[in-house]
């Protein structure tokens, strides 16, 4: 297989597009077109992260953090970024980076704490706003069927656990075709009046390149009437962060005491304790501080995440416990889930868990 089409197969785990505008995803160093002879999965990709790949000759890195996030000037191993970046060159190894993409699935990093929580019927916590489009547009009523079949293969059509959903209407349609027209119906210089249906189907934002091509593949007419608006309505299946229930409630400091183990964190920073006890419970990989207050309306009793700052914890406000277990804690399990997501969509491949400790923050 080739770089490229490993990430075909990353990409319907987490598309690139669904990733946070400030981020950068997708292959960053690398020929996209290499044959890959193995893949080494990390949550860091450092010097001795690509020493790992070279050693068990791996010559792609699925990483979940990008190595390169700002613009690089200059490529001379004056830093640590820049010393990565020319050692995978000089190696031939390629380094996909995942991110916010995964972030924001929702099989992916919030869905991998939950599940290591015990965290039933997890939801998504900050579901995405505006991603959700609408098209419509207007057909034969005699193609009107096939060009829904051509819709709903390219992704058009699916609502939570519902696909091939449209919505039809059928009225007349008129046109006259100019001197130069092909039309595929009435006459060159005459108004013609036409049985059409149109219908209406939504999508999310990122199938809208391959819904438009299968729209005008299947549409009969030589030009294609149709709209596109954005809706409203946040995206149930793609946002940041989860919030699930635990099968048995349990007092908050158990709660963290158990938090604590499952995630192997060296210590637990929190808000007030309430003396309340914890169902419902809000997570968040990585740097969560901004999610406070949709944890809060959500009604959870505890919120899980990282890199909180002092005043973060005055959010909690005696509503909820916010608990901060660290960055690097929050996202470990993110390379398990990925070489498990991998083993199973290419089983016949070497995929490879990092051993490499890339955590920077210790403690005494």
């Amino acid at each position: 297989m080739t770089v490229n089409e490993i990430a075909k197969v990353l990409e319907e785990l987490a598309p690139l597009a669904h990733a946070e505008d400030f981020d950068n995803v997708g292959l960053l160093v690398g020929d996209p077109h290499m044959e890959v002879k193995g893949v080494l999965v990390t949550l860091d990709t450092l010097e001795n992260v690509v020493d790992e790949a070279i050693q068990k000759k791996c010559n792609l890195i699925v990483s979940f953090h990008p190595i390169i996030f700002k613009g690089l000037k200059r490529l001379t191993g004056s830093n640590y970024v820049e010393r990565v970046v020319l050692k995978a060159i000089v190696n031939n190894i390629a380094i996909y980076s995942m991110h916010t993409a995964l972030d924001n699935s929702k099989m992916g990093v919030n869905a991998k704490i939950c599940e290591v929580l015990g965290l039933k019927n997890p939801e998504i916590l900050i579901p995405r706003a505006k991603s959700i489009k609408k098209l419509i547009t207007y057909a034969p009523t005699a193609d009107a069927e096939s060009i829904k079949l051509a819709l709903f293969q390219a992704g058009a059509g699916e609502i939570g656990k519902y696909s091939n959903c449209s919505y039809s209407l059928e009225g007349i349609g008129s046109f006259k075709a100019g001197d130069n027209a092909n039309p595929t119906v009435g006459t060159i210089g005459e108004v013609h009046f036409e049985k059409e249906a149109q219908i209406n189907v939504i999508y999310s934002f990122e199938k809208e390149k391959a819904i438009l091509s299968a729209l005008f593949d299947a549409h009969p007419y030589e030009e294609v009437a149709y709209e596109i608006l954005t809706l409203e309505n946040s995206n149930q299946d793609l946002g940041m962060g989860m919030i699930g229930n635990l099968d048995v409630e349990m007092g908050e400091k158990e709660f963290l005491l158990l938090v604590k183990q499952r995630m192997n964190a060296s210590m637990v920073r929190h808000s007030q304790l309430l003396d309340k006890k914890v169902k419902k419970v809000a997570v968040l990989g990585g740097s969560g501080a901004f999610a406070i207050g949709a944890a809060k309306s959500a009604g959870a009793d505890i919120y899980v995440s990282a890199d909180l700052k002092y005043h973060d914890f005055y959010q909690a406000e005696n509503q909820l416990v916010v608990a901060d277990i660290g960055h690097f804690e929050t996202e470990q399990f993110t390379k398990d889930l990925l070489v498990d997501y991998l083993t199973k969509k290419i089983p016949n491949f070497a995929v490879s868990l990092s051993e490499s400790i890339t955590n920077p923050i210790k403690y005494l």
